[in-house]
């Protein structure tokens, strides 16, 4: 059965000097977080971006994707720390998000470094928001493993 889900984002103003606010509009986990194009593309000034919520949805996607991955391989993990850096820049005269660099810690009892390495490239290419990107986006993945 497909899943939906929504958000909501309200803009005032032109691009350069405008402002706005995302909602997340079906859990309501977030309510009225501020964007603005400054937010993109230089220091965030307490407001967020779509490229911030971006990797958000990349690193917790591909948590999830990297403990299924593990824990069907019969070596579920104790703990995984994910983040992800998307990356916005110009190209060819216009702008778009031109990577997703996924960094994994992992505690993992049982796998050695190189289970752990392979597991992570299995869970950046099958994770559904990477198969979002793919093709359009450099996707990569740094995996430690931790004792």
């Amino acid at each position: 059965m497909a899943t939906v889900r929504r958000a909501d984002a309200v803009w005032q103003g032109d691009l350069l000097s405008g402002s706005g606010v995302v909602t997340a509009g079906s859990s309501r986990a977030f309510t009225e977080l501020p964007v603005s194009w400054a937010s993109r593309t230089e220091a965030p000034g307490g407001r967020t971006s779509p490229e911030e919520l971006l990797a958000a949805a990349h690193a917790s996607c591909f948590a999830m994707a990297l403990s299924f991955g593990l824990a069907n391989a019969k070596t579920p993990p104790r703990r995984l720390e994910v983040s992800a850096a998307v990356t916005f820049d110009r190209v060819d005269g216009g702008w778009r998000v031109v990577s997703s660099a996924l960094t994994v810690r992992g505690q993992v009892p049982g796998l050695d470094a190189e289970g752990f390495r392979r597991a992570a490239e299995a869970a950046k290419d099958g994770c559904p928001i990477s198969q979002a990107l793919k093709g359009n986006v450099e996707l990569s993945v740094q995996a430690t493993l931790e004792p």
